[in-house]
């Protein structure tokens, strides 16, 4: 009976977050919000914050990490356009949680997180996602091996944008990623063309801050 309401309650807090936080907020590609409807969030996160996990803010993880709101997670993939034929790099990985909606709706993913711990919470929670490549590593170094990529989606904000990942990206490809601005974070997308890109904004919203991507002294975005 307890596992019953427990999933009973979680599918409430999964329909509520999707009326509340996606339909209000220009979650507008419906493949996004069906997949954000059924894959259960609380499954890619540690279990001390499961019970938490549809809050409308980023949730903390452990060890300085922290996941995106839902809002930012489903602007970012609605701006990618996502096509049924993409292969998707995606940067900051965490528990998996935005692999599993991406699996979804495209080709297939390879998904690259740093922190260990993260790692082996979206090895078991994607252990049956045949779509999904998890890869243990640098998140600025991305995994040039499976690329390239159709798009880069980078789940969090970052000061600056390595060549090594724009690299990686096929020319065309579309760029999502929050951005660091002056200490505010935006949401932004863009394309790689001519062995260049650009990234505009086109919404301030929370946006958790990645490792890696500092700024160095001097540099001007």
């Amino acid at each position: 009976m307890t596992m019953i309401a427990d999933r009973t309650a979680s599918e409430t807090m999964r329909h509520a977050m999707v009326a509340s936080q996606l339909r209000t907020n220009a979650v507008s590609d419906q493949r996004v919000v069906a997949a954000m409807a059924q894959v259960p969030r609380e499954a890619f996160v540690p279990a001390d914050v499961a019970a938490i996990a549809y809050r409308d803010t980023a949730l903390a993880l452990g060890d300085g990490r922290w996941m995106n709101p839902p809002m930012a997670t489903g602007r970012l993939l609605t701006e990618a356009y996502l096509e049924p034929t993409d292969r998707v790099l995606l940067i900051g990985a965490a528990g998996g949680y935005t692999a599993a909606i991406l699996a979804r709706i495209v080709a297939g993913v390879v998904a690259v997180e740093e922190d260990a711990a993260l790692v082996a919470v979206a090895r078991t929670a994607l252990a049956d996602k045949a779509k999904v490549t998890i890869v243990d590593g640098p998140l600025d170094t991305g995994h040039a091996e499976g690329g390239p990529y159709d798009v880069l989606m980078i789940d969090g904000a970052v000061e600056t944008m390595p060549a090594a990942l724009i690299a990686q990206v096929k020319d065309g490809g579309r760029i999502v990623s929050g951005l660091v601005d002056k200490g505010l974070t935006r949401l932004a997308s863009g394309r790689k063309t001519g062995g260049g890109f650009g990234l505009a904004p086109f919404a301030d919203a929370e946006c958790v801050i990645l490792p890696g991507f500092s700024r160095p002294s001097g540099f001007r975005f």
